[in-house]
């Protein structure tokens, strides 16, 4: 039996989240104010979550069957850390793939076998680094980013934040959204990571990193040295078999469909064979309301409308 052991971890210090409460309230700050009053009351200490055994991470090999050599790694790090009692964390991944292989999603699934929270960060066409810092509270709709949000006024110190298309964030010399990331992607300087909004350290070196690329192009050699990078290969037709089945069980059970076959035939999931997930669970979806309507307890491959059947273009989760 694996279970989740959690320890508490503190991310920022209260102390200085009082100085700067005064400094704003001297400046007359009341949005900063009223930050500064909901980080004291909520505390600094998060949780920072260890699976108890490395088979919590067994449900991925099923889930995500393309992901095998993340997975293996993953599981002997894991092993690593339940061995010396420390805590999960490695460096940061890179998911290398074409779209449709589902990387976002298994950054999802990662988060919840882990028992933490997940958020995502979209770097497609970012063109400044304000969501991921935060932007100076001096201006106009100023705010705290995504990162600091996260370990703010989540539960978790040990959060998997994913970041999309890394590849594709653009900026500007004023605010170049990579600049940020090579402050977190390092666990020393990670420790006192400066939100613009916050003005105080607070520790992000528990965070778990996935991001994603469809290619190295345009990611910085000195970033990549962060980070263990790994190609994801497509699924193969029998790894879309899979998927296609674990997708279809999860919207029987969604629909609470009882008297609807628990299984898809061959002939089904060889349609499905080429198909990506995302638009796997909408040909699914429909399929079931085909099916249905038409008194059946099982789907037959014309029930199956299919976009790439006419595009052959693969989209992501």
């Amino acid at each position: 039996m694996t279970i989740t052991l959690a320890r508490s971890h503190p991310i920022y210090n209260m102390k200085d989240v009082e100085n700067a409460q005064a400094r704003a309230r001297a400046l007359k700050s009341t949005e900063l104010d009223a930050f500064y009053e909901n980080m004291l009351e909520l505390g600094a200490e998060r949780f920072v979550t260890t699976p108890s055994s490395t088979n919590a991470l067994e449900p991925l090999y099923d889930d995500c069957p393309n992901f095998g050599e993340v997975l293996d790694d993953l599981k002997r790090y894991l092993g690593l850390a339940i061995a010396g009692g420390a805590g999960f964390n490695v460096m940061p991944v890179l998911l290398l793939g074409d779209p449709g292989v589902g990387k976002t999603h298994f950054g999802k699934r990662l988060a919840a076998v882990l028992g933490t929270e997940f958020e995502f960060i979209s770097m497609n066409a970012l063109s400044a680094g304000f969501v991921i810092t935060g932007s100076s509270s001096t201006w106009k709709g100023a705010k705290c980013g995504k990162v600091a949000e996260r370990l703010v006024r989540g539960k978790f110190a040990n959060p998997v934040v994913l970041l999309d298309e890394v590849e594709k964030a653009t900026g500007s010399t004023q605010s170049d959204p990579m600049a940020a990331l090579y402050q977190l992607l390092e666990p020393e300087t990670s420790r006192a990571f400066h939100d613009e909004f916050i003005d105080v350290d607070l520790d992000a070196s528990q965070v778990f990193w996935v991001l994603t690329a469809n290619s190295l192009d345009g990611i910085p050699e000195a970033l990549l040295s962060r980070m263990a990078v790994y190609e994801v290969p497509s699924p193969t037709a029998e790894q879309s078999a899979v998927i296609a089945q674990r997708v279809y069980e999860g919207l029987l059970k969604e629909l609470r469909l009882k008297d609807v076959d628990n299984e898809l035939t061959d002939s089904v999931l060889g349609k499905l064979a080429d198909v990506s997930p995302r638009e796997m669970r909408k040909a699914l979806l429909d399929g079931l309301g085909y099916a249905v309507a038409a008194g059946r307890s099982s789907l037959v491959p014309d029930d199956l409308r299919l976009k790439s059947e006419n595009n052959k273009r693969r989209i992501g989760f």
